[in-house]
């Protein structure tokens, strides 16, 4: 038998099988699966780049706030700390004024023991805070000063903390659009592995061969397809929002 005679039987056994019926993977039904995955990839990959695009802009968003909302809380830190030092120095003169009193009490000069009262009452509310007011209401007798009441030091760095624990919250959720924006890069990244084995299905000579790189480059593109779905969408998506 000659050499393309056998060639002929090779190429009629691929289209119709060695038993003689036709096989599902025809060329022409290769040719069509790969041209309707080759569109489903597309479209796919399409999606990924998109929502990929989605994080990284939330995440340039929360990164943003972020710094914003740290450098507000650093001011706000620096502030307090300032208002603790005035009142700090503003009891220390407020004690001072009250030994001068009780000296002027002792020596028996309840004139000038008036004036100093009158005097430390108007230094006291023009020079502390409203901090050191509930501090010192707070007092009990085995305290010497305001500032050993608990949780008073707390009260000047209260606002800066809680815009730092919020800078530190918005700046995690910037770290996971990070994240999610690479993990659908990656998808990306498969699909295109997918579209190059789509694309060279039709260099294969042979049905089986082509039959065996589709069903690959399926399997591939499933494995993507569930892998992106199990990753978050951007927050606040919603298809509707773009349509209004």
């Amino acid at each position: 038998m000659s050499e393309e005679a056998e060639v002929k039987i090779e190429q009629k056994e691929e289209e119709t099988g060695k038993n003689g019926k036709k096989p599902f993977f025809t060329e022409n039904r290769i040719e069509v699966l790969v041209a309707i995955f080759l569109g489903i990839t597309a479209v796919l990959t399409a999606w990924a780049s998109w929502i990929g695009s989605l994080h990284g802009g939330n995440q340039a968003t929360n990164y943003t706030k972020s710094n914003n909302l740290a450098a507000e809380g650093n001011s706000e830190y620096n502030a307090g700390m300032q208002l603790y030092m005035s009142d700090l120095l503003a009891w220390n003169t407020y004690m001072e004024y009250v030994f001068d009193e009780e000296i002027a009490e002792l020596n028996g000069n309840m004139e000038e023991a008036e004036l100093i009262e009158e005097k430390m009452e108007l230094f006291w509310e023009q020079n502390g805070s409203e901090i050191l007011f509930e501090a010192f209401n707070e007092m009990t007798d085995d305290m010497n000063s305001p500032f050993e009441v608990e949780g008073m030091m707390e009260r000047y760095t209260e606002t800066a903390n809680e815009l730092l624990a919020e800078s530190q919250e918005i700046l995690e959720e910037g770290q996971s659009d990070n994240s999610n924006g690479d993990a659908f890069n990656l998808v990306n990244v498969i699909y295109s592995i997918v579209l190059f084995m789509l694309g060279i299905v039709g260099i294969f000579k042979k049905i089986p061969n082509r039959k065996i790189v589709l069903i690959i480059s399926v399997v591939i593109m499933l494995i993507a397809t569930f892998y992106m779905m199990s990753l978050p969408m951007p927050t606040g998506f919603s298809l509707g929002s773009f349509f209004e």
